[in-house]
């Protein structure tokens, strides 16, 4: 009997749990999952942070640094088309991260 109480009482506490856990809500913080399957605001690629152009589907760490490194070394990405000159980012791979970006 004591286990039977034992087994009912820690399965009321697992559920009290995940139903605790399922309604907490996280940061509104961009992450690769969140921006694929969630409207995001679109991240200013002339002003962004490392942190943020990872952050976006396809860019990794090395082709967002890529990305700094072209705006320090060349101005303001004006469009899509600017983008594909930054080293590492051909045509699609633009086209796929476009929606993601702002360019003003």
């Amino acid at each position: 009997m004591k286990r039977l109480q034992f087994a009912l009482v820690m399965t009321a506490l697992v559920f009290t749990v995940n139903v605790c856990a399922a309604q907490t809500e996280a940061p509104a913080q961009i992450t690769k999952s969140s921006a694929s399957s969630h409207n995001v605001q679109k991240v200013q690629v002339n002003k962004a942070t490392l942190e943020q152009l990872e952050a976006i589907p396809g860019l990794g760490k090395k082709k967002a640094q890529a990305v700094i490194d072209y705006i320090a070394s060349n101005g303001s990405i004006k469009d899509q088309a600017q983008l594909t000159e930054v080293k590492g980012i051909g045509d699609k791979l633009a086209a796929k991260i476009s929606p993601y970006l702002s360019f003003n």
